[in-house]
């Protein structure tokens, strides 16, 4: 069977007559319109395009395609009019998924102002470190850091967000201990599956030998604040708490960048109020999530 997404690229190069163009038109890179080419090419049998100085020609078996990927299209475009006519109120159920300290720390108060502002909406947000699959439609929009732009799905529509830093933190009551002597090493608290990253270990605090694990991020935080030890986090929770302090000595590192990804270009009008609204509010937590200004005043600032 022949996949759509495949002659939609194939469209795209068509009518650009560039592959660059077709990528930067479709949100994708290069690598990606080549290889959906290659896969319709192998489905089909036969070669699109004539790669030429001047740019991409259709081939004679392209010419014959073209003709009914266009037909192909249009019945598409119909069919998505006709049926997501139906469903541009904004209501009915959204489905959000990410990761639980996004939801928890950074993100929840805007989800309750756009609730506020859409009452209708019946938001489920699934908070899990778990990545949830939108291709199978369990969830309609995913907030995801990602490390390489390249790992995105290609049939994924992406709005790229703020980079995302994480710092080493403390808590200002074990520091100030520290300094007068005791104790004079300081546990690592640890997510189990992670262990303690190379880039964390330089400081002016010398870690002790045993560290303190925890398996979810609740209570590695519960357990920095405490004064257990020192601890990796993000710079969203790190400066936003009054208990806690970077630990001298010690960089910022970038973890990824924060993408709001959704099923397609095309979406119900409820999808595109939320991404719109959430992807402005992440925009304005640029400094915040980068560990550059006072986040506490941010946060305010934004809401």
């Amino acid at each position: 069977m022949m996949d759509w997404d495949d002659v939609g690229y194939f469209l795209a190069v068509a009518r650009g007559r560039s592959v660059r163009t077709a990528a930067e038109g479709v949100g994708v890179n290069h690598s990606t319109v080549l290889r959906r080419i290659a896969h319709l090419e192998e489905r089909l049998g036969a070669h699109m395009f004539e790669k030429l100085p001047s740019g991409y020609r259709l081939t004679e078996a392209g010419e014959e395609v073209l003709e009914f990927a266009e037909q192909m299209e249009a019945s598409s475009n119909q069919l998505e009019t006709r049926v997501s006519g139906r469903d541009q109120s904004v209501r009915g159920p959204l489905r959000v998924t990410l990761a639980p300290t996004l939801a928890a720390h950074l993100l929840m108060p805007d989800f309750a102002e756009f609730a506020r502002l859409h009452p209708e909406v019946e938001i489920e947000i699934l908070s899990s470190g778990e990545p949830v699959n939108l291709t199978n439609r369990e969830a309609d929009v995913a907030i995801r850091v990602v490390y390489d732009r390249n790992t995105l799905p290609s049939n994924l529509h992406g709005l790229k967000g703020p980079e995302l830093f994480g710092g080493v933190y403390m808590s200002r009551e074990l520091l100030a201990a520290w300094r007068e002597g005791a104790p004079d090493r300081i546990r690592w608290i640890v997510i189990s599956k992670f262990g303690i990253p190379d880039w964390a270990r330089e400081g002016e605090v010398p870690a002790a030998e045993v560290p303190f694990r925890a398996t979810d991020a609740a209570a590695q935080i519960a357990g920095v604040r405490e004064g257990l030890g020192m601890t990796v986090l993000p710079c969203f929770v790190g400066d936003s708490d009054a208990l806690l302090v970077r630990v001298p000595g010690t960089a910022l590192h970038m973890h990824g960048t924060l993408w709001l990804l959704t099923q397609g270009a095309r979406k119900t009008k409820r999808v595109r109020l939320f991404t719109e609204f959430i992807s402005h509010r992440l925009a304005a937590y640029g400094p915040l999530l980068a560990g550059l200004s006072d986040s506490r005043a941010l946060v305010d600032a934004a809401a």
